[in-house]
């Protein structure tokens, strides 16, 4: 749905710079979903301004996307990486040079669709200044990932805190599966006006390559067995399950896994993939396993195409976007059976659903698909399929737009003056 005009609204990602290149330090699916949803926004018709925080005094204040799509780094604390667990300190300073670059350039915003717990306490100040409508997403719930951790950090109390209120007081929550709706509806608060929009890929993007011609060009052989990962390296990512399975599949010696993603060396995940990379090589793997690094936007697809199938071990994924754009790439997905993973696979038609954990159960599903590529194909052609139905970008800002602007028909917000916020 089309604006009758065009509308300024803020897309608020204080830690997940939707300019940054994916796979920096905490650089993923959340950087992924503001980035794209801003400038599927901006095709039909909405200014779009995405305020993150300034992380590097290398990097520019404003970042232009397209003609009314930017991102806007707002200087809160020290211009450098600060870790989202000890971020919430700046917040408030976060807050008043939002307010500040209001005033500034003559803007208010009457909806701001905030993302992740830090920017919906953001959000919830802005509603309390100068009423702004709010929206909110997610990504993840403090409730369901002090489950899966051994050590729960300072900030949970206070995380947990601001998200039952921003269910409780937010005009509209998104959350991008029926797993999740059920989380927040189980775990955080039975109050709250909840919409399920799921999160999207570019279809335009992914699936342009046959498997053969992507291996030609990475260099892969064309009869190589190839397993693929593609994520950061973080503990919760499950990927010492996979790594596990592959060593006790039956197809182990024609396998080839690919290990893609995380940040340089150096960086805050630097640790999981040296751990991962030790248990590779006490297994005996690393003559067939790789590690490609950051994939951009040109080889990123390549290594989606040239797979036989894509792994997402998660021990939790609210969505997981790298499942669909795999299904994009006409690449089954076997990926673990929890939160969003259970929306976009469809088990025995798009790829597999395993335990999370179970690298026994991981192992006979990779077998499976790797044994009977008439099957794998099949699948691919169905996953792909069913992406183009349910999550294109384009479609999902289009849901979004028309929430936008039910909401401010239905009430017109920023009631205070910029003098007076």
């Amino acid at each position: 749905m089309m604006p009758t005009s065009k509308k300024h609204i803020a897309l608020i990602s204080v830690h997940g710079d939707p300019a940054i290149e994916i796979g920096k330090e905490e650089a993923g699916g959340q950087n992924v979903y503001v980035r794209q949803v801003g400038e599927a926004l901006a095709r039909q018709g909405w200014q779009v301004d995405m305020f993150t925080r300034k992380a590097s005094v290398a990097d520019a204040a404003i970042v232009k996307h397209l003609p009314n799509c930017r991102t806007i780094r707002l200087t809160a604390g020290p211009e450098e990486f600060v870790s989202r667990d000890n971020l919430f300190e700046y917040l408030p300073k976060f807050g008043e040079e939002l307010l500040k670059f209001q005033q500034q350039s003559g803007i208010i915003y009457p909806l701001c669709h905030t993302n992740y717990w830090l920017s919906a306490w953001v959000g919830m100040q802005l509603k309390k200044r100068q009423g702004s409508q709010q929206v909110h997403t997610y990504h993840s719930l403090g409730a369901v990932k002090y489950k899966s951790v051994g050590a729960i950090p300072l900030i949970a109390t206070t995380r947990l805190a601001a998200e039952k209120a921003v269910l409780e007081t937010a005009e509209k929550i998104i959350a991008t599966s029926p797993q999740e709706k059920e989380h927040m509806r189980s775990l955080v608060s039975q109050k709250g006006q909840i919409d399920i929009i799921p999160c999207g890929t570019d279809i335009r993007k992914f699936g342009g390559m046959t498997r053969q011609a992507a291996r030609q060009q990475l260099g892969i052989a064309p009869d190589a067995k190839v397993v693929l990962y593609v994520g950061r390296f973080d503990p919760r990512k499950g990927i010492e399950t996979l790594v596990r399975a592959v060593n006790i599949c039956q197809h182990r010696q024609d396998v080839q896994l690919i290990i893609g993603g995380g940040s340089r060396p150096g960086q805050c995940d630097g640790m999981e993939r040296d751990r991962i990379t030790n248990i590779v090589n006490d297994l005996g793997m690393a003559a067939f396993t790789t590690f490609p690094g950051l994939l951009d936007d040109t080889t990123l697809p390549l290594y989606y195409a040239a797979a036989d199938l894509c792994v997402v071990p998660s021990h939790y994924e609210p969505f997981g976007l790298v499942t669909i754009e795999a299904m994009a790439s006409y690449t089954p997905v076997i990926g673990s059976d929890v939160g969003g993973l259970k929306f976009t696979i469809l088990p025995e038609q798009t790829g597999l659903l395993c335990p999370p954990q179970d690298e026994v159960a991981f192992a006979a599903a990779i077998d499976r698909i790797l044994a009977d590529p008439s099957w794998r194909d099949r699948l691919g052609q169905q996953a792909r399929a069913r992406v183009e139905e349910m999550f294109s970008w384009d479609g999902v800002a289009e849901q979004l737009g028309t929430l936008y602007q039910q909401l401010l028909q239905e009430k017109p917000a920023a009631k205070r003056s910029l003098a007076s916020a």
